[in-house]
Formats: C-alpha cells, sequence, structure tokens
C-alpha cells in the first residue's frame, strides 16, 4: 500500500489486489523518520483512476475481440503486470488520531511522508489497548471482522446519554438487553419502559431454566402487579403526572394543589373525597371542568387505588436493586396512551425523589420508542436535568427522526444499525461525535445484527461489530403467520 492524496483529514491510499482492504478497517501509516504514525479507518474502496486502464478494458471487451482475427501475442509479458494494475483499489480513509510517544492525538495536521511510510493493519484489541479501553468492568459487543472481540468498558455508561437506533428488525433491542444485563450484572440500577413486553423473561434462558438475573428481575405491569394509593404519593410527583402527561394548565394546577393540601390534612385522601373536592370546590367553572376530566383520566387508567394492600411501592423494588443490582421493568404493553405517559410520568418523578433524598446513586434508564410516551419538550429535562439527578438515558429507537437535534449533539455514545435511508442518515450524522462521511458510507452498508459503535465508549474510534448471542428468553421476535417448516 502507498499513500497517494491528503485533503483535509480525508487521506487516499494505493491498494493492490493482494494487500486485502476492507470498508471499516484500520491501518497505520508509520514514518520511522517522523516517529509518528497515523491511524485512518477505511470509509470507503473504489478502483484506482489509472490513466489508459479504459481503453486496456474495452480492448478485452469480447465484441471488440470477434473483429480482430489472430492470436494475442505478448512477448514481453507485460498482461499480467496489466491486470495487476486494473485490479488496484484506492481507499478512501478517514484520520482518526496522531499516535506520538505511545500516546494519542486527534490532530489531523501531520503529513507522512510518501515514499518512506510503511502502512498496514492493526487489529482492534490492539487498537482498543493504544486507545486505553482497558476494560475494568467488561462488556463484550461482539466480535469484529479481524475474528476478535470488541469490549467496552461498563464505566464508559455511567453517566452517559446513549441512542441505539436502525432499520426496524436489525437487532436493537438484542443490544440493548445486552447492555441492561451487563450493567445488572455489576450490581447496578436499571428501569426499563418495556413498550412491547420484551424484557419480562430476561431472568430464564431459552431452554426455559433460571439464569444468573432470575432473583434480579421486577417486572411491574401497571393496573395489574404495578398499582399506586393516593396518600403515597408526594403533591410534587401527582403535579407532575397532570401537568406533564394531562396538560393541566396552569391556573387549575394551583386549584388541584390547593385541593390536595386540604384533604391531606384532613386526612381524607382517597379517590372518592377528591372527586368530591373537586366537584364542590368554589372555582370557575373552566378550571372544575379541567380538574374533572383530568380525575377520571386518572380514575380509568387503574393504575390508582385506595387500598393499600394492593398498592406496590416503587421503592421497594428500587432498593432491592440497589443491595445487589437489579432491572425494573415497567410493562406498557397493553397500556394505552394516556396511560403510558401517566405511568411513565409517575416513575421518572419517583426516581427523582429517591436520587434526591440519595436513597438511591444513579439509575440506568433505557426507553424504548420514547417518542409514543414523552412529549418532545420533555426530553430535554430527561436529558439535562435529570440527568445532573442521576438518570442516565438510553433511547432506543427505529426512527431516529423523533429524537431532538439537541438530544443528538448531547449524545454521549451512538450504537448504529443498519439505515439506507439518506433522511435517517441525515439525521444521526447531526451527533457532535459523528462525522457524517463514515455514518453514510459504513451504516449503509450493515448487515443485520451487526452494529456500528460510536463515542465514549470505543474512544471516537468508530467500530464495526457483530453483536454476539444471549442466551435469554427475550420475547422480543415478530410473530409470524407464515413460517418456514424444515
Amino acid at each position: 500500500m502507498k499513500l497517494y492524496k491528503k485533503e483535509g483529514n480525508i487521506i487516499q491510499i494505493l491498494s493492490f489486489p493482494t494487500e486485502n482492504a476492507e470498508k471499516g478497517d484500520y491501518l497505520m501509516v508509520e514514518d520511522a523518520d517522523a516517529a509518528k504514525t497515523l491511524i485512518v479507518q477505511v470509509i470507503d474502496v473504489q478502483f484506482a483512476a489509472v490513466p489508459g486502464v479504459l481503453e486496456e478494458l474495452l480492448r478485452t471487451l469480447p465484441d471488440g475481440g470477434e473483429q480482430i482475427q489472430g492470436e494475442d501475442i505478448d512477448p514481453l509479458e507485460i498482461a499480467p503486470h496489466i491486470t495487476y494494475i486494473q485490479d488496484a483499489s484506492l481507499l478512501v480513509c478517514k484520520i482518526r488520531a496522531t499516535l506520538e510517544n505511545g500516546l494519542l492525538n486527534p490532530s489531523s495536521s501531520w503529513l507522512p511522508s510518501r515514499s518512506q511510510s510503511l502502512i498496514k493493519k492493526v487489529s482492534v484489541p490492539a487498537l482498543m489497548k493504544l486507545a486505553k479501553v482497558d476494560g475494568k468492568l467488561p462488556i463484550i459487543l461482539g466480535g469484529t471482522k479481524d475474528s476478535s472481540l470488541l469490549t467496552i468498558d461498563a464505566t464508559d455508561l455511567d453517566g452517559t446519554l446513549n441512542i441505539i437506533t436502525g432499520k426496524k428488525g436489525c437487532g436493537k433491542s438484542h443490544l440493548s438487553k445486552l447492555l441492561m444485563a451487563s450493567l445488572v450484572g455489576y450490581k447496578a440500577t436499571v428501569v426499563i419502559f418495556d413498550l412491547n413486553g420484551e424484557y419480562g423473561s430476561i431472568g430464564m434462558t431459552n431452554d426455559g431454566k433460571r439464569n444468573m438475573y432470575y432473583d434480579k428481575i421486577y417486572a411491574l405491569t401497571p393496573s395489574q402487579n404495578f398499582k399506586v394509593a393516593l396518600n403515597q404519593l408526594h403533591l410534587n410527583v401527582v403535579l407532575g403526572i397532570l401537568v406533564n402527561a394531562l396538560h393541566l394548565p396552569g391556573t387549575s394546577a394551583r386549584e388541584f394543589k390547593h385541593i390536595w393540601k386540604q384533604l391531606k390534612d384532613q386526612g381524607k385522601l382517597t379517590l372518592a373525597e377528591l372527586h368530591d373536592a373537586i366537584r364542590n370546590c368554589n372555582c370557575n367553572q373552566h378550571v372544575r371542568d379541567a380538574l374533572a376530566s383530568r380525575y377520571f383520566s386518572l380514575m380509568n387508567s387503574g393504575f390508582f387505588t385506595d387500598n393499600l394492600a394492593e398498592s406496590t411501592l416503587l421503592e421497594d423494588s428500587l432498593l432491592k436493586a440497589k443491595e445487589s443490582g437489579g432491572a425494573i421493568i415497567i410493562n406498557l404493553k397493553n397500556t394505552g396512551n394516556i396511560d403510558r405517559q401517566i405511568v411513565v410520568e409517575y416513575v421518572l418523578g419517583k426516581l427523582v425523589d429517591s436520587l434526591q433524598g440519595w436513597k438511591l446513586k444513579a439509575v440506568f434508564l433505557f426507553a424504548e420508542e420514547a417518542h409514543l410516551y414523552l412529549r418532545e419538550t420533555y426530553w430535554d429535562d430527561i436529558v439535562t436535568r435529570m440527568r445532573h439527578f442521576g438518570i442516565f438515558t438510553t433511547f432506543i429507537t427505529n426512527q431516529p427522526d423523533t429524537i431532538q437535534e439537541t438530544i443528538y449533539r448531547q449524545a454521549d455514545n451512538i450504537f448504529l444499525f443498519n439505515f439506507t435511508n439518506e433522511h435517517d442518515l441525515d439525521i444521526v450524522s447531526k451527533a457532535a461525535r459523528v462525522d457524517a462521511e463514515t455514518v453514510r458510507s459504513i451504516a449503509r452498508d450493515l448487515p443485520p445484527h451487526h452494529c456500528l459503535t460510536l463515542g465514549r465508549v470505543v474512544r471516537d474510534f468508530p467500530m464495526v461489530t457483530r453483536v454476539r448471542t444471549l442466551d435469554l428468553k427475550t420475547m422480543g421476535e415478530t410473530r409470524l403467520f407464515f413460517t418456514v417448516q424444515n
């Protein structure tokens, strides 16, 4: 391989047929005289535009050969050399870093020697070692093209915002389960908003046996084994539900606050008493109607109760998960849209309360298709304000345009599966830790269950990985009518 051209942070390298390099591979451009090394990644492979190659190819076309009678004579035996040149390729590479004195520098201003440089492949483990991804708390994502394993560190998910996105059916939920199970294994507290009922059986293996996570999975289904008594609620949590989930106007919220405190002081905080207080309150008719409609939304959700025996304290599950690690799965599969928003708002409010009171140190929150139960204006609040409380969010979606651009710009890690739609690729390219050329070139060609990992977990060295399989009963497969029978 030989250096050909450099433009900005793009380097072009001539590669010959015997030198096998593919899209996504990493190369080291060593310059012994300068005692520096460029680390570049192949983002595209093209044919080398050699003058005269087109003419030679035209000469070899079948139609052209039929018009010329006689025998090909090659006394100098140059035909193999011409063929060798015709098959030469041009590697379009992105400069990722400069290695000097054992340290990586993101600078791309240095230019190595064309004639003296030595170019060779670098393995994923060697590159991760240079990048100091030591894996003190290792999470094995899967295998790479050079038959090595890509291992990230669980500490690089701590305090971060992560996005898992890709086309439907490419393996997003599988990766989220891998990350979730690994965090639980390291005694982290994880909360999952499970939209499709995929996570509840993670405590079982594929053949139906209990696994190491069985006693650490706490599955809660609203209105079934997950109900809340009114007198166990804090006012700020209820107001959060009314304002953020049910869009109660400010004037009505102030009146509700007065009614709630009055009932609390009298020890009459029940659903029936709350209904009577709203119906008899001395306020504007529009305010009364607004409060009454929200009250019936709360009642119809089936999530609230006056029976303390059937109420579930979310704090109990959180404390159990805190002791030795655990996952609290909020099963939203059969929950209506408004009821979903109520439950999610309650859970977020209780998490903030627990974190503010230092009952919990931090929580990893996994949100499947969050646009279906969170208002767009509320996403910033989760990412910014709640991040300071210790809620570290991972969004999983197959619709990248449902995530705000401001969220992408704050994302620390992106796990990108296959996209072929240019609009989707443009959306993901807006992430601060992503360059558009890499996303458009590599993500478009990713096979199923292969992931392009970008960001802090790989020290900004984009890596393509085939996500490893898990012996977990995930329940995420699409139910089909036509099945293939052997």
